[in-house]
């Protein structure tokens, strides 16, 4: 029996030692000439096809809705249904693996995952798939490189500086630590003096202010390299029994690592990143801080934290970062009687890499806003630009005046969306309508958001129209040209994925009135008002969820590369789970657009 059976290859990755010798005691080889029929609908499967060479087309009334090619193994569903209810085609020339019933039916009886990842509906599959990852997080966090954990700056002072100065120091930028330079020494010396010392030098008897940092410092530090490993640090802490060691790059001090430091870091350091953000100074620390939370983003991915839960993450720490600059930038008064907010995925939380700029600001009522607002409001656009968050093609920012009005104007202003709803007014009310607010008086977002709810009609030319978009991106091609390992094999996920499935979600929201932002608060809430079945409404969840994570896998190894975050991905360099996994959730979507152009009987606009 052939001994090069693919077990790297999903779901059989799983198997053990002794189900991967069941394979290859009980595997044989089929060939089918291009054009064979495999496998009829409602026939009785006989075996569990893998193709080794060809591509094999899924026809569902008539259409093909999926394409498999080497690796990728059909119908694992029909061989446990007992029947089959799709036609599947040679496309080409096939030759593929085969194992027969009996032989599948006792590998699922051994191993679930197995069973799980070959014929489960979509969200047993997602579910093995998490509980396989499991148990990497800390393994991850502990192999990272020192320097990739959030160093605090060092604060350098002379030997000779009095020790009140150093305690003010302390308060100013918020430390508990300096780092003291001995050029008298010789050679020259480097020490620490810590707010624990601070102790010692009051018991001294000396005045603060006459006593030099020098006499009290620590000589003897405890280094690391910035390319040493976390996990090593904080052994070495351990062993020296101390709370920070200074890291350096060659022989230049680059920071200071402290193991609370550390222990956020290898739980939830974004904590830690929240703290930073609320006590910046500068729009240059904010700039720091915003590549330290992109990092934050590619270790928690890569430690198998769910994507959703790194979703919520980013949009508190971007929230913040956002105030943070705001509050530098704007005058207290403005702040006060304004609320500026975000839009796009950025608003419904669904946010991970950084993407262009999608924001607004509501005043208030008979507020009178600084002569130098539209300054203001470009300095904050810059700064967010600088912060790598890149302007608006179309302008939807604080910077354009259409997107910084009164509550009243905003909500007129909603209110032709809605009377006149063309193209581009549909689309701002589609942004709109993801608004969240990030500072300021949220209560004047409320108010607006509460008037467009009210002036929204029942028409079902409005709605339509509205849901419309669910096709804009629609291709005659189809997503799964892009499976069958054509040259072009590069699929635009948002195009494909999430966009309809998210606008799909936000128009039946707009039809019952919903007024959750974030796509899974929507597609509860509709699942409670009935407008969803619980069924639907969990497989758009997952299916959101696992795009969002190819996304963010293809962006970040972009990145990587120094290549521009394009939203592609390449599905010929997936893995065959995740090859299997596009399939289902990009299924999902197909059949959410047809409930939704009944729904909205957009076939007959």
């Amino acid at each position: 029996m052939p001994n090069a059976f693919n077990f790297s290859a999903s779901p059989f990755d799983c198997l053990t030692q002794e189900q991967q010798r069941l394979v290859r005691d009980h595997v044989d080889v089929a060939y089918f000439p291009k054009g064979t029929v495999i496998l009829e609908v409602g026939a009785q499967p006989t075996h569990l096809w893998v193709v080794i060479k060809g591509q094999v087309a899924q026809h569902d009334e008539g259409e093909v809705v999926a394409s498999y090619g080497p690796h990728d193994c059909f119908d694992g569903r029909a061989l446990v249904a007992g029947k089959s209810s799709s036609r599947f085609v040679a496309t080409e020339e096939v030759v593929a693996y085969e194992l027969a019933r009996q032989t599948v039916q006792d590998l699922i009886a051994a191993n679930a995952h197995f069973g799980a990842l070959l014929f489960a509906d979509l969200g047993s599959k997602l579910s093995a798939l998490t509980e396989r990852q499991e148990g990497n997080e800390l393994q991850a966090f502990n192999l990272a490189r020192v320097d990739e954990a959030l160093l605090r700056p060092a604060i350098m002072v002379d030997a000779e500086t009095d020790i009140l100065s150093v305690v003010r120091l302390f308060q100013e930028r918020k430390s508990t630590n300096v780092l003291v330079r001995d050029n008298a020494a010789t050679p020259p010396r480097l020490g620490m003096f810590t707010a624990t010392a601070l102790q010692k030098a009051v018991l001294r008897g000396t005045p603060l202010d006459q006593l030099p940092v020098g006499l009290l410092a620590n000589y003897n530090l405890v280094t690391v390299r910035a390319s040493d490993q976390v996990g090593d640090a904080l052994a070495l802490m351990q062993r020296h029994n101390i709370h920070r060691v200074v890291v350096l790059e060659g022989d230049e001090v680059k920071g200071v690592l402290e193991s609370l430091d550390v222990f956020a870091f290898l739980s939830n350091h974004s904590h830690l990143i929240s703290m930073r953000l609320d006590n910046a100074g500068s729009l240059e620390e904010l700039a720091a801080i915003a590549g330290q939370i992109t990092d934050m983003i590619g270790r928690q991915f890569r430690s198998g934290t769910r994507v959703a839960l790194i979703a919520r993450l980013v949009q508190d720490l971007n929230a913040r970062l956002f105030a943070r600059a705001w509050q530098l930038i704007a005058p207290p008064d403005l702040v006060a009687n304004s609320c500026l907010f975000v839009m796009g995925s950025e608003g419904r939380g669904e946010q991970l890499l950084k993407t262009d700029q999608d924001n607004g600001l509501v005043l208030r009522d008979g507020y009178a806003p600084p002569g130098e607002l539209a300054a203001i409001c470009q300095r904050f656009s810059d700064a967010l630009a600088s912060f790598g968050y890149p302007p608006c093609p179309g302008g939807i920012m604080v910077s354009n005046p259409a997107w910084r009005k009164s509550a009243a104007e905003f909500t007129q202003m909603a209110r032709q969306w809605l009377v006149l709803p063309e193209a581009d007014s549909l689309m701002n009310l589609a942004i709109f309508m993801d608004a969240h607010a990030v500072s300021g008086d949220a209560h004047l977002l409320d108010s607006v958001r509460q008037g467009v709810m009210e002036l929204a009609t029942d028409s079902d030319a409005m709605l339509a129209r509205f849901a419309s978009a669910i096709d804009a991106f629609a291709s005659g091609n189809g997503w799964w040209n892009r499976l069958v390992g054509d040259a072009d094999s590069r699929l635009n996920l948002k195009k494909e994925g999430t966009f309809p499935l998210v606008h799909g979600v936000r128009s039946l929201a707009l039809a019952g009135r919903i007024t959750e932002t974030g796509t899974a608060e929507r597609i509860a809430a509709l699942v409670q008002a009935g407008a969803l079945t619980e069924a639907m409404g969990q497989e758009l969840l997952e299916s959101l969820h696992f795009f969002m994570g190819l996304k963010l896998k293809a962006g970040l190894a972009e990145a990587q590369r120094g290549e521009p975050v394009t939203g592609q991905v390449d599905v010929q360099a997936l893995s065959t789970l995740d090859r299997d996994l596009l399939k289902d959730t990009l299924g999902v979507v197909k059949r959410f657009r047809a409930l939704l152009r009944q729904r909205f009987r957009l076939g007959v606009l």
